[in-house]
């Protein structure tokens, strides 16, 4: 059986991942041990809250190098929501804070227009846009639809340096930001999959099926 850990950093709300994982077949492992993250045959980096918080809880149990050693093994690896945003290099987010820099870029705050009447924090189901046309072919994405509606709640969002690196984008108060990330063996999704319903039950099968 195909083994997926979820990173146990003190972060909650994470049991819908497990579940979810659970439901499609994996075993799901929730833990923060070195050997057992290092062992697994995919990584999830789940959360919610601050970005500061989630980085200061990283670094407190020594995930932070356990991290970078297993994307260098070219095994599958996904950060949700909160996980996503710690791909990038720093947050304005409570002052400047760094990430793990697997991505190049930043997190800030959802700069919402004046003339808009949507509020922060962004809770809603939202529509994925594909970049560019075929963007999406052999990614987690393959089997999602321009336009499917995903479970978003936050405030702030990650923007990578380079446009290739973004896998889909969402509008949001006049506003195109970027929704999930792809760059070699790394994903991330600013929305949740496991909370999205059977298709974003979809884009967590297609992350299984990274595995070799």
């Amino acid at each position: 059986m195909k083994k997926i850990v979820v990173i146990d950093y003190g972060i909650g709300n994470v049991k819908s991942m497990v579940n979810a994982l659970e439901n499609l077949g994996v075993e799901a492992v929730l833990t923060g041990d070195e050997q057992e993250i290092m062992a697994a045959d995919a990584v999830i980096l789940p959360g919610v809250g601050a970005f500061k918080h989630g980085m200061d809880n990283l670094i407190e149990r020594n995930l932070v190098p356990v991290i970078h050693n297993y994307v260098a093994t070219g095994k599958p690896f996904l950060g949700v929501c909160l996980g996503m945003q710690m791909l990038m290099e720093e947050s304005e987010e409570f002052g400047r804070s760094k990430g793990l820099g697997l991505i190049e870029g930043s997190v800030k705050i959802i700069p919402l227009l004046s003339d808009t009447t949507e509020k922060l924090p962004h809770v809603s189901w939202n529509e994925l846009i594909e970049p560019t046309k075929g963007r999406w072919n052999d990614t987690i994405l393959s089997t999602t639809k321009d336009g499917t509606d995903m479970y978003f709640v936050h405030s702030f969002a990650a923007i990578p340096n380079h446009q290739t690196d973004v896998l889909a984008s969402c509008n949001y108060g006049n506003l195109n930001f970027c929704a999930a990330v792809h760059k070699k063996n790394i994903y991330g999704t600013q929305f949740h999959p496991e909370k999205s319903g059977i298709f974003g039950l979809r884009i967590l099968e297609e992350f299984i099926k990274l595995i070799n």
